[in-house]
């Protein structure tokens, strides 16, 4: 049987075929009553026609990529498909940001570097075995949006950092996001993961400005954020302990988390702030080797953490 396979180039020109006895268009195709439509999106549209019995059986594959949205998101476009049903990068984002391209399983990310933070983070003031990242507008899209103020922690000099994927560092949808994005991730295989989350006022609460007591107790700011601490749901039987801490005109609330069936990792710390016109959320997460050998550690980095 004779069939025709169509492609379109990067540029939208019409479908081309790559058979020279099939020259049916696009549009024919979708006019056509012989056409039997398989799915359609705004990301990717597949068609399949079928011909005469006694003529034999063209079939025609089309599908056509959002181009906007791969130069809007840095030409990192997303095209994504479960059992046969397409969706577009809004569907897709709002899967990712509680998945696994959020916070996924400590020391599977892939570095954003080979270099350790050692080799180019000054010394920690207070503790000379750690070194000191404070975020400056060359680090994330929200600093350079004035959108997020610097914060800072110490880091182990033998972590890495990790690069954040571009639908999830905010830089698509700076200063206005909706969502929360991933400001920062460092890791080390053997220890853990730390990474900063913003989160936009408005989704908190309605006033402009709040103070983390004005958003709420750490209860109720657990339960709206912790599913960006485990990755996947939160359960409040999996905080083990919370607290609040003051320091200056801050005030921070910290929580640890045993969350056996979490992306991030089975051990889970955050400390959360207001800043601005968003909540800031430290989270330290390890595996059960990792809490074993290095609890003391991630607690430190954890409770290092000011903004």
């Amino acid at each position: 049987m004779a069939s025709c396979k169509l492609w379109h180039c990067p540029s939208f020109s019409p479908l081309r075929s790559l058979s020279p006895s099939c020259h049916t268009s696009q549009k024919q195709l979708l006019q056509s009553p012989r056409c039997g439509i398989r799915s359609t999106h705004q990301v990717n549209l597949s068609i399949s026609c079928h011909g005469d019995a006694e003529n034999g059986r063209n079939g025609a594959v089309a599908q056509r990529e959002d181009h906007d949205e791969e130069e809007e998101d840095g030409k990192r476009g997303i095209k994504s498909s479960v059992g046969g049903v397409h969706f577009g990068r809004r569907e897709a984002f709002a899967g990712f940001v509680v998945a696994g391209m959020l916070v996924g399983s400590p020391g599977r990310a892939g570095a954003y570097t080979q270099v350790e933070v050692g080799t180019y983070l000054p010394p920690a003031e207070d503790n000379t075995q750690y070194v000191q990242f404070k975020a400056s507008t060359k680090d994330t899209p929200a600093l350079r949006a004035g959108n997020v103020q610097p914060y800072e922690f110490i880091l182990p000099p033998t972590w890495k950092q990790v690069r954040i994927a571009n639908i999830l560092s905010g830089n698509y949808c700076q200063p206005k996001c909706a969502e929360p994005w991933v400001e920062v991730k460092f890791e080390n295989p053997k220890q853990g993961t730390v990474q900063v989350v913003a989160s936009p006022m408005v989704r908190l609460t309605n006033k402009l400005n709040a103070t983390i007591e004005e958003i709420g107790n750490p209860e109720k700011l657990i339960a709206a954020l912790g599913p960006f601490v485990t990755g996947n749901s939160y359960d409040p039987d999996e905080v083990l302990e919370t607290s609040v801490q003051h320091r200056g005109n801050q005030t921070y609330y910290t929580y640890q988390l045993q969350t056996p069936f979490a992306r991030t990792g089975t051990h889970n710390l955050a400390i959360a702030t207001a800043k601005g016109s968003v909540v800031l959320l430290c989270v330290v997460s390890a595996n059960d080797s990792q809490w074993a050998s290095s609890e003391p550690l991630l607690k430190e980095i954890l409770n290092s953490f000011t903004a």
